[in-house]
């Protein structure tokens, strides 16, 4: 078994290479890969971009973020049930630069969206303060090729964090 198995997602901005820290988050790269060998993930989007000029970014200057979500929408007919929860104190992974994380409402809702940290962003680790609860989110993987693909996805962010002009996920596959 590869404990780091390797995905490619392809954008029409260019294409990043991602390795999945299996051993370290079972349970959400196992549910990740579920949808990529399902192609769940092809031909849906990057539908969010969180910035600082954001204007509902939270009012909290020490629990703000900059991502960029993606994967299938809450509202998404394909969405699996969601996951249990593995923080990053129990990963040991955190969100750093480049980390690709599940989103999540409360903790055990994780399923068929996912985001790429912007710069460095400790409040979205285990006792961060993006949410009451302080269980941070479930990072489980990095770009290992294709960070600049990154900045030009996050150039494309809009006044509002949900996009208007959604960039397509070709696809996602394994390497």
């Amino acid at each position: 078994m590869n404990i780091y198995p390797t995905v490619l997602l392809q954008t029409p901005l260019g294409n990043i290479t991602i390795k999945l820290f299996l051993q370290a988050a079972p349970i959400t790269v196992t549910n990740f890969l579920h949808y990529v060998d399902k192609h769940l993930f092809d031909g849906s989007s990057i539908f969010r971009i969180v910035t600082d000029n954001n204007a509902n970014q939270s009012e909290d200057a020490n629990a703000k973020i900059n991502v960029i979500q993606a994967g299938l929408p809450p509202e998404h007919p394909d969405l699996l049930a969601g996951i249990a929860h593995e923080t990053t104190k129990e990963t040991g992974i955190s969100h750093l630069d480049g980390t690709i994380s599940m989103a999540r409402f409360e903790p055990g809702t994780a399923d068929g969206s996912f985001f790429f940290c912007i710069n460095n962003q400790p409040e979205l680790d285990y006792g961060g303060r993006r949410y009451d609860d302080g269980l941070g989110f479930a990072a489980f993987g990095r770009i290992t090729k294709g960070r600049e693909v990154l900045d030009l996805i996050y150039q494309k962010a809009e006044q509002q964090e949900y996009l208007k002009d959604e960039i397509t996920i070709i696809a996602i596959t394994r390497c």
